[in-house]
């Protein structure tokens, strides 16, 4: 970077331009700031201060003669005020490929009477909604906006869109500045944005029990997308039933909630099973059934097997009866 001073304003290339005005060239130095301006002694229609590091457009002293002030390719992130006190001629100015980014850091060429054409081509400000009317309704004399020239159309719309208290309101709230450091003025305290210390912990102990690669790419996955592992569980906002039914309604596919709500192991070193804890309490009324059915079949072999004693007890009491009794013919 190099100061401006007034040995180098003195060196720097001086001549008349096409439109012949006389024009004074600092183009390409790197300079950070405008001073010593007052070694030009006023002598030139033209200062060019394209591709230098001007952050400010401000330190200009009186400068009658001046018209045409060329700031494209620099780093102006703001606008100084009373440039109509310093600069009393001034109509042209080219802010080109600069940082200005809201459209209140533009109030300060409203009290430059004088100035009929601005050019704000590659600045943030010019992707702001109404960007064109804002500026016309600030600058009425304008004539050309960013090389356009203004229509009468866009000075009506500009002229109903801003007319009343409504539309003052209006262009008090579209016309916010950029924040910029005071000094003396107490800045207030960032809130820390970020994790709790138990979500802190959540993820610790996950990473932690973590038992394959395949759990840790989910962990992953969880914190890309801004979930905290267990957080559902603590909070007690996790419905089992409702991922279970939705898994259900797939089959044959792996719902992606489900599989990052429940535990994978590893069962082998090729394949790996889906252990799901089960949520959901047994029926009562099922599990009677199923005794019920139980003892009555309990109850059928019993019976069937007190049927088969009794037979055979009987075929054996029948036997000995037959034993006992004597032949007719008395054998």
């Amino acid at each position: 970077m190099v100061k401006l001073s007034a040995e180098l304003i003195e060196q720097a290339a001086q001549y008349t331009n096409p439109v012949r005005d006389r024009e004074l060239d600092l183009r390409g130095y790197k300079i950070p700031v405008l001073e010593n301006l007052g070694a030009t002694l006023d002598q030139f229609d033209t200062i060019d201060f394209s591709d230098n590091e001007v952050r400010k457009l401000d330190g200009f002293p009186l400068l009658k003669r001046l018209k045409t002030l060329l700031m494209n390719n620099n780093r102006i992130c703001r606008i100084g005020e009373n440039l109509e006190q310093s600069l009393p001629d001034l109509r042209e100015l080219v802010l080109t490929n600069n940082s200005i980014q809201e459209l209140g850091d533009l109030d300060p060429l409203a009290t430059v009477k004088t100035l009929t054409l601005l050019s704000l081509l590659k600045n943030p400000v010019t992707n702001k909604k109404h960007y064109r009317l804002y500026v016309i309704n600030k600058i009425p004399q304008i004539r050309v906006l960013d090389f356009q020239k203004v229509k009468l159309k866009e000075r009506q719309e500009a002229e109903k869109m801003f007319r009343g208290k409504r539309g003052v309101q209006l262009a008090k709230d579209m016309g916010r500045r950029t924040k910029t450091f005071t000094p003396g003025v107490v800045q207030p305290e960032k809130r820390r944005t970020g994790p709790s210390q138990a979500d802190v912990e959540a993820i610790k102990n996950a990473i932690s029990n973590a038992t394959s690669l395949a759990e840790v790419e989910r962990l992953k996955g969880m914190l890309q997308a801004g979930q905290i592992p267990g957080r559902d569980l603590r909070q007690g906002g996790f419905q089992p039933a409702a991922v279970l039914c939705a898994s259900t309604d797939r089959p044959g596919q792996e719902d992606v909630s489900t599989s990052q709500q429940f535990d994978i192991k590893s069962v082998s070193d090729d394949e790996t099973e889906t252990h799901v804890s089960s949520f959901v309490e047994p029926d009562p009324s099922g599990m009677e059934e199923e005794e019920e059915e139980e003892d009555y079949n309990g109850a059928e072999a019993h019976m069937e097997e007190g049927y088969g004693d009794s037979i055979n007890n009987g075929d054996q009491a029948e036997d000995e009866d037959m034993e006992d009794e004597p032949h007719e013919n008395g054998s």
